[in-house]
């Protein structure tokens, strides 16, 4: 029997490779993980593991890479759900308005999300524009409609024209004086645009004279490449959905890692700028985790029904009515009842251990909703 409701709609009829949810749902666990540690360290001061938590500027660690694999992931995605028009029909107005649509109700969302406790209050501070949903809203909306009006070539061009001349641009002296260091925490020419265009501090994530928000106003700009680089995979992956693609992508991630790691030497992995070596760095592990995906699952019968794949795929197939869910419940994390096991346990575990316990039962809340989901069929569209 088919389910519908409205907002809801059954799994497509077309073709998904298992690997794209597999990964997708690995993302968004990993959003969720290192969102609840972050919460557990600043509201109870609870030891946490550091990899869990964003480097202050320049570094990578475990939770800056989670949120540019589910970027990468939005753009594999595009080739698979939307079809390239006939050169002679061009880009039609209803295709152009479904994808309008569509990113304006992630930016919206986003922006609901971003501001909850402002709407709850509005003397509780400043309101924020921006966010990691209006981000995935922005590169989706771009993406998609690059996908249908250029050829791969071109989207290749495109992508490489943008990660090379952002690099001057960041090194461009700063609009409001703050200083001019690419490696000193928002003395940047990006930096200094959110700055003077987001209120002088008032309406962005990071306050104060040097402030800026890690997903700003000229960060969408490498964040759209991004998108575009998830793209040409997607297209490639599309071309040859069968497991016989994992070599070329292996061999593309380790391309992407060495030149960004090279290029990170006087460009640093930034992710709070969204820096070019950043995305090739985090684009080509997320490449190489692809590819293994890929040949371990797409094309074998039955292996993403391991009782671990089905996880992610849960978080996988809802992965934007996942991530809603956890920002609207984020307090759970800190609750008194979910915080006995940390307190117990951390009597004799290492506290980086021990908070990991009501990170992990938060995180199965999280699971048996998107589960449930999973169980009826139902995928919450955007």
């Amino acid at each position: 029997m088919n389910r519908k409701t409205q907002g809801m709609m059954q799994e497509p009829a077309r073709a998904r490779l298992a690997s794209l949810d597999l990964l997708r749902g690995l993302a968004v666990m990993g959003m969720i993980l290192v969102n609840a540690a972050a919460a557990l360290f600043y509201s109870v001061q609870a030891d946490v593991w550091p990899p869990l938590l964003h480097a202050r500027w320049d570094g990578l660690t475990i939770a800056d890479l989670v949120f540019p694999a589910f970027l990468l992931m939005v753009g594999v995605s595009i080739p698979f759900a939307l079809a390239r028009p006939a050169a002679e029909d061009g880009l039609t107005a209803p295709v152009a308005w479904q994808i309008g649509t569509r990113s304006l109700r992630l930016i919206l969302i986003g922006f609901l999300l971003s501001n909850l406790a402002w709407f709850a209050d509005f003397t509780s501070g400043d309101w924020r524009l921006f966010g990691v949903l209006q981000r995935i809203g922005l590169v989706y909306g771009a993406c998609a409609l690059l996908f249908l009006l250029l050829r791969p070539r071109a989207l290749l061009i495109l992508t490489l024209t943008i990660l090379i001349l952002y690099w001057p641009l960041a090194l461009a002296p700063s609009l409001d004086g703050g200083g001019t260091d690419i490696w000193a925490r928002g003395q940047n020419f990006i930096a200094s645009v959110d700055r003077v265009f987001l209120g002088a501090g008032n309406h962005i994530y990071v306050k104060g004279p040097q402030g800026y928000d890690p997903e700003g106003v000229l960060g969408t700009l490498p964040a759209i490449a991004h998108g575009l680089i998830g793209v040409l995979i997607g297209i490639a992956l599309k071309a040859r959905p069968a497991g016989g693609s994992a070599g070329m992508l292996a061999l593309a991630g380790a391309a992407m890692l060495g030149v960004g790691l090279g290029w990170s030497l006087w460009f640093p992995v930034i992710k709070d700028i969204w820096s070019s070596s950043f995305v090739l760095v985090t684009c080509g592990i997320t490449t190489l985790a692809l590819a293994a995906l890929h040949h371990f699952v797409d094309g074998r019968a039955g292996a993403e029904h391991h009782w671990l794949a089905r996880i992610a795929m849960a978080f996988g197939l809802n992965a934007i009515a996942a991530y809603v869910l956890h920002m609207v419940t984020a307090g759970v994390v800190g609750w008194d009842l979910v915080l006995l096991p940390y307190h117990w346990a951390a009597a004799w575990l290492p506290g980086e251990i021990a908070s990991l316990l009501p990170i992990l039962i938060y995180m199965a809340l999280i699971w048996a909703a998107m589960e449930w989901l999973r169980r009826k069929n139902w995928i919450i569209k955007v």
